[in-house]
């Protein structure tokens, strides 16, 4: 693709993570829910986004399961590679070169979507990509915080925050390639999702309403939540 033509729009799902906080006896990416590993019905959703030019699923090197896991993944438009890092943001920033490495551009636009996020709709995806496309910076789905806020101090609420102006980030997390990348670079590991990084440059990335679904599975019970969805959506 030569520089000056159409942006085009890459997912990258980073899948290298083991899962430890879950508690569903292995990585929470090939957890079962309703017949189907969680990462299946990410990368199902995703893939019903037509103008994703490509969706790059970012695997820890060790991983052995992904294909036999989700082999409805196929096609010209799914791509495999096996460079997942430490970290979230190492995992991000090795997926980002390698769709350089496959012909992906600065210019591009690159939406980092949570494996464990498999509640995302395609209508939300496009939604984003509504949104950012002709934006400066980028932007993410997010919701408003609803419930008030605690800080907390050994297992005791001692003071309730300001939840006013106070968003929950979700993903996608839709940045140009090109700012993407050396915001990472310059955040450093610690940073646990994209937005913050291009923040850490200066930029005010665009807050687009999420969706209340659009959760990550992160403990027992959000398994237990995502399977009565899921099952909800097979019985209407």
């Amino acid at each position: 693709m030569l520089i000056g033509s159409a942006p085009r729009c890459f997912a990258l799902v980073p899948c290298a993570g083991v899962g430890a906080r879950a508690g569903v006896g292995g990585p929470k990416q090939y957890h079962p829910l309703a017949g189907r590993p969680v990462v299946a019905h990410t990368l199902a959703a995703l893939a019903q986004v037509q103008r994703l030019e490509a969706i790059l699923v970012v695997l820890s090197p060790q991983d052995e399961q992904f294909e036999a896991a989700v082999p409805a993944f196929a096609g010209e438009r799914a791509w495999v590679a096996r460079c997942g890092g430490a970290t979230r943001a190492e995992s991000v920033l090795n997926g980002l070169a390698e769709l350089l490495a496959r012909g992906a551009q600065p210019h591009d636009w690159v939406l980092v979507h949570d494996a464990a996020r498999c509640l995302i709709t395609p209508e939300a995806v496009d939604r984003l990509i509504n949104a950012c496309r002709d934006d400066e910076v980028g932007g993410l789905l997010a919701l408003p915080v609803a419930d008030t806020l605690k800080q907390e101090q050994a297992g005791r609420a001692v003071a309730t925050l300001d939840r006013a102006a106070k968003w929950a980030a979700q993903t996608p997390q839709m940045f140009r390639l090109g700012l993407l990348m050396p915001a990472l670079r310059h955040a450093g590991d610690a940073v646990t999702d994209e937005a913050s990084a291009v923040e850490s440059l200066g930029h005010a990335p665009l807050l687009v309403r999420g969706e209340a679904g659009n959760f990550k599975l992160t403990w027992p019970e959000d398994f237990v939540l995502a399977e009565r969805l899921i099952q909800s959506v097979i019985a209407s």
